[in-house]
């Protein structure tokens, strides 16, 4: 099966209309399979992996939020900040119209939300996109093979950390952050579409960062996809029954999520919600790089 083909460099947000690859071959694939095809039933059997991400003994985050430090020192960490951002925009600028998938760490290869999240990343690289995931093991790791498994293109954003853990190996590039807030700002601005499986305080924090950026109208009204009904079902039961009652949340802000246990639903959704609503066509070519900005240098696969 031939690798999709790559994309325009005038992929982003900004321009209009976004370009998507042609769809894949794998497109005449049987329907992807079902969370009950996967083995969804419940109970489901725990998380029981560790926790991931290279180490470091002594975060610059926690040192930033100590509070008020040397002038010298605040404008030099902003100056560190600034060229982090500026190394993810160079990293991720032709990695094209991405949907990032959230996920837990700890979830093994034989678990079913793990296989769910691997037939999601095909269905997504199928569709065009490329797959971007925080680049570990568990629900990441998944979503990234899945990509691979069709061809696809699959993008990883690292965080160091106090535990040691490489990225997973289905990542064709992976770009590594010292701090979670600019990792956070990579993992929304190149993407179309949050698809949210079952995870842990990261996955939540991640997914209600994208839908208060939605809500409050920082960022256009992306699709945002739970997969795993039973995993959300007292969220949601809490959403509307508490925040909604109380007034906390306006009515239109719980149509902001869409639950499924299904790929294909989900992949439906997007196509309606992402690729139609914000123009996207699907076209081959290959993306100019500016010698100028010693773009195009090194190979498809690295850190940065």
């Amino acid at each position: 099966m031939p690798p999709p083909p790559p994309l325009d460099p005038s992929d982003n947000k900004a321009a209009s209309p976004v370009l998507l690859p042609e769809a894949a071959a794998s497109d005449t694939n049987p329907a992807s399979p079902t969370f009950n095809d996967l083995g969804g039933t419940c109970p489901l059997p725990p998380a029981t992996g560790q926790p991931w991400a290279k180490h470091q003994e002594e975060t610059e985050e926690a040192v930033f939020l100590e509070g008020p430090r040397a002038r010298l020192t605040e404008t030099l960490m902003a100056f560190r900040v600034f060229c982090e951002f500026i190394r993810g925009f160079r990293a991720l600028h032709f990695v094209g119209p991405c949907v990032t998938v959230f996920g837990s760490a700890r979830f093994a290869d034989d678990h079913p939300y793990y296989k769910l999240a691997r037939a999601m990343g095909s269905r997504l690289s199928r569709m065009g996109f490329t797959v971007m995931t925080g680049g570990g093991p568990g629900i990441m790791e998944a979503a990234n093979r899945g990509a691979r498994d069709v061809k696809g293109r699959s993008i990883g954003c690292n965080i160091v950390l106090p535990h040691e853990q490489d990225p997973n190996p289905y990542v064709d590039r992976f770009v590594e952050f010292r701090y979670f807030f600019v990792r956070k700002v990579m993992l929304v601005k190149y993407s179309y579409a949050f698809v949210i499986m079952p995870g842990g305080f990261g996955t939540l924090d991640e997914m209600y960062e994208a839908l208060t950026l939605i809500q409050t109208g920082k960022i256009k009204s992306f699709p945002v996809v739970l997969m795993g009904t039973d995993f959300w079902a007292p969220m949601l039961t809490f959403i509307r029954e508490r925040l909604l009652r109380d007034r906390t949340i306006s009515a239109p802000d719980v149509d902001l999520l869409f639950v499924t246990d299904s790929v294909e639903e989900a992949a439906a959704y997007i196509e309606q919600h992402a690729v139609g609503a914000f123009g996207l066509t699907r076209r081959s070519g290959t993306p100019a790089r500016k010698w100028w900005l010693l773009e195009g240098f090194g190979t498809a696969k690295g850190t940065s």
